[in-house]
């Protein structure tokens, strides 16, 4: 018999996971960005940025389907139809990854030469096409345990991901850097081997998604099939297989639309940098110094860009988007038993949580950003530099993007999964129109591409927040939950700030810890004197003696 988890204990496996391969993520992206360099990682990043579109548009989709449409049979104990659903989603999720890596394999060429501008990164393409596969794969086992609640499996082929990506993608990458006569034997001549090695790691990523499969695999071998028999019906095969896509399109389109952020940035940023490159060559020399008049100039701030700032910035949001997975199968579970009030106080937890580790986040890394960078990716510091003025422009992007994505998984659990679809679109066309006018001008280039970025995600906030309010018809009163999180995170960066300046002496690193440190002491102590104020003045009393007090309390 399985056995269901809360929120927060799903909530904390699933980000305990998520800081592990986050961990061992930057454990793989910065020694193999010290490798490659700008250039290796345009190419690393190409690969890269067919695959975000790829995965939204279908394990994304199929995940958050899966999840859902399991945690409303479970919740009315519909156990044969949980059986049938996970059987339906298999077998199509099989035909889906297998028509994805096809079309992805017979389309590297046009991509790399016609979009990407990229010849050379078509290897990188190539060695990727495979994970559409089994990222569909791995998918519908993640949703149907996570439509359970039991977040376990999730978390532990997650980080077992992340450990294979960072052996073997490394691993692969060394050997052909270290074995060039071998890799460029069958290759045309002028084939940088930058390109290759980049191809070596991408190969790295995609193993690492069939380990995530593997996983799933043995488990059931092992395990079988331990749901209680139940009496009602399941429905026809083709009826859940509606549900599904009812449920998967709307968020596939919607994770899709998010994505097309790193996809803009792709088919954008190297055509308006050459175009600065072209207009403005005297003020891009004097503010990039000599790596402004090369050839692969738009290359080397593309890879920067995407490579290095983009890479930590997305460390908090890959971390609170594991919240998302736990609320979506609660809100579901509530919205089927019509309670309005408990989905508005799930979502003032869930904002609550997300913004208790973005805004202090947001606040350290704004003070620290180049001394971030700098040791990361001591190894190119021309690069890092690069990556550190853009990095700040970021940050706003960074907080709201740590709040969106719960709420929406809360918006597609309650049945509005075409709603974020049509608020993303929204946060695109900033992103877009941003880029475009931003990029080409030499005050701002690659801190235009970080401004648009931080625009598109508070617009599609906004947007989110009011389609919240709307669909449950009350408010969510959310400023009572955020204000003590706000201003301990204003005193966290006035205090990392005063410790990186007293301890800027000390060099680097030591004052970079010394502000993390500081900074982070500080906002705890500021966050519990906060909360524990308002809880007297609330007068508030825990769970445990509320039933206490109503149990003992005189009847009338």
């Amino acid at each position: 018999m399985f056995r269901k988890q809360s929120f927060w204990k799903g909530s904390a496996l699933l980000l305990a996971s998520a800081m592990i391969a986050k961990l061992l993520g930057a454990c793989f992206k910065i020694p193999l960005t010290n490798v490659l360099g700008g250039t290796g990682m345009g190419y690393f990043s190409t690969a890269y940025g067919l695959l975000l579109p790829v995965y939204a548009l279908s394990v994304t989709g199929l995940s958050a389907a899966v999840a859902q449409t399991v945690s409303r049979a479970a919740a009315l104990e519909h156990w044969a139809e949980v059986r049938r659903i996970r059987d339906t989603a298999r077998l199509a999720c099989g035909v889906l990854g297998l028509f994805l890596s096809l079309c992805m394999f017979l389309l590297a060429e046009p991509f790399a030469a016609l979009v990407a501008a990229q010849p050379y990164a078509l290897f990188s393409l190539l060695a990727i096409a495979p994970a559409a596969l089994f990222g569909c794969l791995t998918a519908v086992e993640r949703g149907y345990w996570e439509g359970l609640q039991n977040m376990t499996p999730t978390a532990v082929s997650q980080a077992l991901e992340a450990v294979a990506k960072l052996g073997l993608g490394l691993a692969l990458c060394q050997w052909v850097l270290a074995h060039p006569e071998i890799v460029c034997r069958r290759v045309p001549a002028d084939v940088p081997l930058s390109a290759l090695a980049a191809a070596g790691a991408v190969l790295g990523v995609t193993l690492s998604t069939a380990m995530g499969w593997l996983y799933f695999l043995l488990r059931g071998l092992r395990s079988g099939n331990r749901l209680p028999r139940g009496n009602a019906p399941a429905a026809p095969m083709g009826q859940i297989f509606r549900r599904l896509l009812y449920v998967m399109i709307p968020v596939a389109l919607g994770s899709l639309v998010t994505n097309l952020t790193s996809l803009l940035d792709l088919v954008t940023m190297m055509r308006c940098l050459g175009r600065a490159q072209m207009l403005h060559s005297g003020e891009l020399l004097r503010r990039f110094g000599t790596a402004a008049s090369a050839p692969d100039f738009p290359a080397f701030v593309y890879g920067s860009f995407t490579g290095m700032a983009i890479t930590v910035f997305n460390l908090v949001p890959s971390v609170t988007n594991m919240l998302g997975k736990s609320a979506l199968p609660c809100a579901a579970a509530l919205w089927a038993k019509q309670d309005r009030e408990g989905v508005a106080a799930h979502i003032r937890s869930v904002t609550g949580a997300a913004a208790a580790m973005a805004l202090p986040a947001a606040g350290g890394l704004w003070v620290l950003a180049e001394p971030v960078m700098h040791i990361l990716y001591a190894g190119r510091p021309e690069e890092a530099a690069i990556a550190a003025e853009a990095f700040r422009t970021l940050l706003p992007g960074m907080v709201c993007l740590c709040l969106t994505f719960p709420l929406c998984s809360i918006l597609q659990g309650v049945g509005k999964a075409a709603v974020p679809v049509v608020c993303m679109l929204a946060g695109v066309g900033v992103k877009l129109l941003g880029n475009l006018v931003l990029i080409p001008r030499p005050a701002f280039c690659i801190t235009g591409a970080g401004i648009a970025t931080s625009l598109c995600y508070l617009v599609l906030l906004g947007l989110i927040l009011w389609q919240l309010r709307r669909c449950l018809e009350k408010p969510l009163h959310l400023m009572r939950t955020l204000l003590p999180i706000v201003l301990a995170a204003g005193y966290c960066t006035a205090a990392a700030w005063f410790c990186r300046e007293q301890t800027a002496a000390l060099g680097m690193l030591p004052s970079a810890a010394a502000a993390a440190a500081g900074g982070c002491l500080v906002y705890l102590a500021v966050l519990y004197l906060l909360v524990l104020r308002r809880r007297k003045q609330t007068g508030s009393i825990p769970l445990n003696k509320r039933k206490q007090t109503a149990e003992s309390a005189p009847e009338r």
